[in-house]
């Protein structure tokens, strides 16, 4: 059962009045497992849906997708009335309301009870006996009791609980899966201290797709065995090697091992040491095809638009990959010079998008595969994963796969230069700035889209093409609406740090302050998705965010003042100064005061390379160009 204060888990022994019930129907909040992130605009949705006029909503998704940690963070401290439906009571009468209700009931007589709760939320309605499904049903018809509905997806569900969104009683919330920069922090809320490497956090999302509890349990495994490893010249912790196969792994996949049809297993198996592998009307490599269309009509396997064959999910391979015999393994796996013209092509599709001025997520398996297995990784493909995710904004990932290719080729210039550029927009050490094959490292007569994001377009004059000259003519002119129409074409195309910037500018040169709060809002929520970047561009941004207040006592606390002591140079209690200070980390997504002093020291430069900290050298010939 779904508790919230104050709550009696205790069958009424006798019936009390409408009001008795509303009041008695709230019970204690389960302790949190990891820290509440992300969903924010989910949570102001349904923190609405209960508020006004509204009657409710229906909050629906996969199983593990944390639906009741949102609803539960929603209602926290409302009063709101909870219960939940139970496994194997489907023949118990009101089985879910019976915290609430008398033993002894009938349909009228518990919705005339339950009428004076001003909320009730209702968890696992999938669950939900006949009777109980039956007084879900009239409380939504009625306009006295606001209902919050939790139901997952793939689950049989009562006919009278699914005509609440089917008959629209009330609207449905269907949760997208929690995005990879919101599920890094869960990752990342280590109690022993053990960041995490990117390229290991891109790995646990892929393959939990979604399901907070198997990213739970798969980072539990990790760490009870041992199986994570220091990352050289780092503070981070990285995982290399096959998938632990935990009870929750298992449950998920047991659908592949139950696949018995005549060559499906086969199928499964050559596809999980060998994808992706072309469809052709022979069947891809000797691939039964019979099998494949059954395969894909079951959702276990996916053609893409290129018309190459995958597996439907990351965690299908990697589990078919653990559990293979070695004999199996070495029958089925790739041999070195096939890895070579897989990558080859993979390198080939991602130098395609680059040049489309399109860098938006694109899959990439067997690059993916290799880190994931330990397995070498060449210099140039790694250079060329490190340029795509910078260009992206993905900082930290660009970092960590330029170390990705110098552990291969120690000397690769490639991998140098990236690693420098990296570390430079992460307000990092640029230790590597005169590294072979790295000159300059974006000064603007180098890339002359550097000088648009440093503010300074008139260098960048004739020299630029596309949304990316569309970003110079506007800053050029100020025209605010102009660079918001440049910002969110650059978003389209996934270049967010670009486009946070844009944003920023946009925001200092809107005459209307609505549009410029409109564009400061929507630069700071794309900065956020960028793993700690720091440019000229977004300065000014971080601590914009804060209140006077908050500012004032973030930037003692910068200085290494302890809570007490700037309590008493402001004369304010310690505890004043410690909630604004866990509010300014909450704002600012720092993890705690050691990270203050980088952000407080952001301000906006001279027309410089920020990147690189040089002086920039006397501007090159013009020339046409798209950011290196």
């Amino acid at each position: 059962m779904t508790t919230f204060p104050g709550n009696t888990t205790t069958p009424y022994e006798h019936e009390r009045d409408k009001a008795s019930y509303a009041r008695d129907a709230v019970a204690p909040e389960p302790l949190p497992v990891w820290p509440f992130t992300g969903r924010e605009d989910e949570l102001r949705l349904i923190r609405r849906s209960l508020t006004g006029a509204r009657r409710g909503l229906v909050v629906t998704g996969p199983a593990g997708w944390g639906k009741t940690r949102l609803v539960t963070e929603a209602v926290r401290g409302t009063g709101c009335a909870g219960v939940a439906g139970t496994p194997q009571a489907h023949r118990m009468p009101f089985a879910a309301f019976a915290p609430l209700l008398p033993e002894s009931v009938t349909l009228h007589r518990a919705v005339r009870l339950l009428s004076g709760a001003r909320a009730l939320l209702v968890d696992d309605a999938h669950l939900l006996d006949d009777s109980s499904a039956a007084l879900v049903h009239q409380l939504a018809v009625r306009p006295d009791t606001r209902l919050l509905v939790v139901v997952t997806d793939g689950a049989p569900v009562p006919a009278a609980v699914s005509r609440l969104w089917t008959g629209e009683l009330l609207p449905r919330l269907a949760l997208e899966p929690l995005p990879r920069e919101e599920s890094a922090p869960l990752v990342a809320a280590d109690p022993d201290g053990r960041p995490l490497e990117p390229l290991t956090v891109d790995r646990l999302h892929r393959l939990a797709g979604g399901d907070l509890r198997l990213l739970r349990e798969l980072l539990g495994a990790l760490r009870e065995h041992g199986r994570l490893t220091r990352v050289p010249g780092t503070a981070e912790w990285a995982w290399r090697g096959p998938v632990p196969l935990t009870p929750a792994v298992r449950e998920r996949t047991a659908r592949l091992f139950a696949r018995t049809g005549p060559g499906e297993r086969e199928t499964l198996d050559r596809l999980a040491f060998a994808e992706p592998l072309p469809v052709n009307p022979q069947g891809p490599d000797g691939l039964d095809l019979a099998a494949l269309e059954r395969l894909e009509g079951d959702g276990l396997v996916h053609v893409d638009d290129q018309g190459m064959l995958r597996l439907a999910h990351a965690l299908h391979g990697s589990v078919l990959r653990a559990a293979a015999g070695r004999l199996r393994a070495r029958r089925l796996a790739r041999a070195p010079e096939e890895y070579g013209a897989a990558l080859a092509a993979e390198s080939a599709a991602l130098t395609a998008l680059i040049e489309q001025d399109d860098v938006r997520t694109a899959p990439a398996p067997v690059g993916d595969r290799l880190v994931a297995e330990g397995a070498p990784v060449p210099a140039e493909y790694a250079a060329l994963r490190a340029r795509l995710a910078r260009l992206r904004g993905e900082v930290r990932e660009a970092a960590a796969w330029a170390r990705e290719g110098l552990r291969t080729t120690p000397s690769g210039p490639s991998c140098q230069a990236e690693l420098a550029l990296a570390e430079a927009q992460s307000g990092g050490t640029t230790r590597m700035r005169n590294a072979p094959g790295a000159p300059h490292l974006g000064h603007p007569c180098h890339d002359p889209y550097e000088a648009v994001r440093l503010g300074t377009p008139e260098r960048a004059a004739g020299r630029l093409t596309g949304v990316f000259a569309d970003h110079a003519d506007a800053l050029a002119q100020a025209d605010g609406p102009a660079l918001d129409r440049a910002a969110g074409q650059l978003e389209q195309r996934g270049f967010l740090l670009f486009a946070a910037e844009a944003y920023a500018q946009a925001a200092a040169a809107h005459r209307d302050p609505g549009a410029a709060r409109t564009a400061r809002t929507r630069a700071i929520t794309l900065a956020r998705r960028c793993q700690g970047a720091r440019t000229p561009a977004l300065a000014g941004l971080v601590l914009g965010e804060l209140t006077a207040r908050q500012r004032q006592i973030v930037a003692l606390a910068a200085t290494g003042l302890s809570n007490r002591q700037i309590a008493e140079r402001l004369t304010l209690s310690v505890r004043t100064v410690g909630n604004h200070l866990y509010s300014a980390y909450t704002r600012l997504g720092a993890s705690g005061r050691t990270a203050l002093p980088r952000l407080t020291e952001l301000r906006p430069t001279e027309p410089r390379s920020a990147a690189s900290g040089l002086t920039e050298p006397r501007p090159a010939e013009p020339r046409e160009a798209r950011p290196v």
